[in-house]
Parts: structure tokens; sequence; C-alpha cells
């Protein structure tokens, strides 16, 4: 794995900016404000819930499901909560935790870009937010081939660090090709923090508020593998419970923990 570190005071970004100074080479090509009744769901117009509590590939804990007390719209904002519950799913699966995941796959992907979100991110061991992309033909070709890029992770036992990385076949999982930032005084959970990637055909660029701390071009692959991001890709929100790079949840964690974001919107290039 390459791994920088960039580290920078934290502050948060207002609702209404998604960047500041001079006409913005982007154009606005989707989003959700998330302004929906309080208590609702999200737009099923928009997000595909996903259930279940298989583990997910990464030995996660939780059970994922659509109901309110896992995720739900209130004050303009999207909710996702992490609790500590019994709970067994129609498929069999009993699990301790319960969380929620959200997809756009099949009503929306897009190939290049700007990919953003304002989140406040929960925290403590084992709690695992993430705000990521799958490529558009995961089902035909399956993961890693598909393609994976990953705006931002945080494991909660870094509570003032995430994660941008990339993953395809051959720098999957604990190979893929990533970077940290950090933040200098303060944790990621104590306010809301813009994530963005900006990806074009040869190249992406990871952001939090607006500063540049990592980019990926396909000179830095292994030797021999492929540049597999040069297709659409879907967007995913979700809070794992455990696995096997956070570590399972300990007697400090605290429960219910939330996710709580602002906006998710995606652009397209309108000039050079």
């Amino acid at each position: 794995m390459l791994t920088f570190v960039l580290i920078a005071s934290g502050y948060s970004q207002s609702k209404t900016s998604a960047r500041s100074g001079g006409k913005s080479p982007w154009r606005l090509a989707w989003s959700d404000e998330f302004n929906g009744a309080d208590g609702s769901l999200p737009e099923a117009s928009k997000w595909s819930i996903e259930n279940g509590g298989n583990g997910w590939g990464n030995q996660e804990l939780e059970y994922y499901t659509g109901r309110t007390k896992n995720i739900y719209v209130e004050h303009g904002q999207l909710v996702i909560t992490a609790r500590r519950e019994d709970y067994s799913g129609k498929d069999g699966v009993s699990r301790h935790f319960t969380s929620a995941r959200i997809k756009t796959q099949g009503k929306f992907a897009q190939a290049y870009g700007r990919f953003e979100a304002r989140i406040r991110i929960p925290y403590g061991q084992g709690i695992w937010p993430a705000f990521w992309m799958l490529g558009n033909d995961i089902d035909q070709v399956g993961w890693p081939t598909c393609g994976e890029i990953d705006i931002m992770e945080n494991i909660g036992r870094e509570p003032s660090t995430v994660h941008g990385t990339i993953h395809g076949p051959g720098y999957s999982g604990d190979k893929g090709i990533g970077a940290p930032f950090v933040l200098r005084g303060t944790r990621f959970a104590e306010q809301y923090h813009e994530f963005a990637v900006e990806w074009e055909p040869k190249v992406i660029r990871f952001y939090v508020d607006q500063h540049l701390y990592a980019t990926r071009t396909p000179g830095e692959l292994p030797k021999g593998t492929a540049w597999v991001f040069n297709q659409p890709f879907f967007l995913i929100l979700n809070v794992a419970v455990g696995g096997n790079w956070p570590g399972n949840p300990d007697s400090s964690t605290m429960f219910p923990q939330k996710m709580l974001v602002d906006y998710v919107r995606v652009y397209r290039r309108s000039g050079p």
C-alpha cells in the first residue's frame, strides 16, 4: 500500500458552498439534500436499502435493516444509526448489532466527475462509517474486477483519521492503494466535514474540506495490473460494526452511534 499523511486543522464546510473562488468547472448532475419529511426513509427513487447480516465479506457483526430505527431523514439530513440489540432477519441470521447501508445501484451511476458528501461521522472502537463507490458491472465481473473507490472510511480507533483508497484486481483488500488524512487537535465526529473525489480518465484525487491529500494514477498500480476506473460507478453509504479492519466493539464503545449526512452531490466537468 502506498501511504501518505496530510495533517490539517479541523474546520467544517457550510452547507451551501461546495467550492469557493472563481467560476466552477463543475455542473451538478445528481444530488440528494435529504429534505424529506422527518422520520421518513431516504427517497426510493434515488437509493436502495440493503438488508442482511452475512458479514459482507469483512466479518462484520451488524445486520443491515431498512427500519427507521436504523435509517431515516431528519432536519434535512440522513441519519444512519448503529445499535447494540439482538436482531434476527428473515434469512435466519441473528446478530447483536444493527445498522443500515444504502446504494444507488440501478438508480444512478456515473463515470468521472466530482463526488462529494458532507458528513458527521460516528466514533468508537469497532465503528466503521464509509462513503464509497463500486463499479456498475459488479454483478457481471465480481469484486474486485469491478473496481472500488473509497471516498471516506474511518475506523473508530482512529478518531482523527480518515482514509481514501482504490481497489482493483491485484490491489484489493489490505493491498488497496490508499492514503490517510489526519486532523490535528480534534476528531472527525466533532463536526461535519466534506469528503470528495475528483475522478478523470487517468487520475483520482481525494479531498477533505477542499484539501487535496492524495492523487492516484495508473502509474502507481502494481506491475501487470489494470486500471479499472473507466466505467460508471454507483454510490454507497453505510456504518458497519466490527470487521477485519476496525476490530470489534469493546467495553469503551457507546451505542447508539449515528452518521449524519447533510448532502450527497455528484458533478460533471463543464470546462477544462
